[in-house]
């Protein structure tokens, strides 16, 4: 018998974590001494704030993260292969979603391992949520590219999907160049195109807004450093 892969939401925000994850997750997660992570030391600090049934330093912990070799995917399956549970564990949010998992996950299921995802926060679809943009039908695009011409280029397309498909397009940006990017969004778009500015989420601080380019351009945000969500509808 294999053990089961569980994909834990890991919070986003440093608030109370009961407010992000059920009882009976966080209970699920601290039976779990088998983990794969992002960041050894951060996922601790995680662990510890579930009560982990298990000393921080008797867990094992693989990492997973950027730099980690689609050569070097298939060994980090021997725990389950052992029959052993483990936890799959990004630094915030979901694994596999903006974040390292895919290719393991893939793997799992050639393996017949049972790939099991908890409940938790996924800032993409909190930002969705609460845009009152179109829900029934949107794409998530990660980064757009970093170079100002393509990037310029990136918006203008995102921005004639919106309109042709009635689509929300969702993507995101390095915190420190989020000021940035709010720029050249105002520069670029339509002045009737619609922008949510989700910031924050789930902080005290949080930030959700949505308003045509027009609107925007009277007052900007500070959301400079502010990990947020950016969702675009013409």
């Amino acid at each position: 018998m294999t053990g089961k892969l569980y994909l834990i939401p890991a919070p986003i925000s440093s608030e109370d974590i009961a407010w992000v994850l059920p009882p009976a997750v966080q209970q699920r997660i601290a039976e779990i001494a088998y983990f794969i992570v992002e960041h050894p030391k951060t996922a601790r600090q995680f662990l510890k704030q579930i009560n982990s049934k298990y000393a921080l330093q008797e867990l094992n912990m693989q990492t997973l993260n950027e730099h980690t070799l689609a050569q070097d995917l298939l060994a980090l399956l021997d725990p389950l292969l052992a029959g052993h549970d483990v936890g799959l564990l990004s630094e915030a949010g979901c694994p596999a979603v903006a974040d390292p998992g895919a290719g393991l996950i893939r793997l799992a299921h050639k393996n017949n391992i049972t790939v099991v995802p908890l409940v938790g926060p996924s800032s993409i679809l909190l930002a969705l949520m609460a845009s009152g943009l179109n829900g029934q039908c949107f794409a998530f695009h990660g980064y757009l590219p970093i170079e100002s011409a393509a990037r310029t280029s990136k918006i203008l397309e995102l921005e004639k999907l919106s309109i042709s498909r009635d689509q929300t397009q969702i993507f995101i940006e390095t915190p420190y160049r989020n000021q940035k990017l709010l720029g050249q969004l105002m520069s670029v778009c339509s002045d009737n195109t619609d922008l949510c500015i989700a910031s924050h989420l789930t902080f005290s601080s949080e930030l959700i807004a949505t308003k045509p380019i027009q609107q925007w351009r009277r007052s900007l945000p500070d959301i400079n450093k502010i990990p947020t969500i950016f969702l675009l509808h013409g």
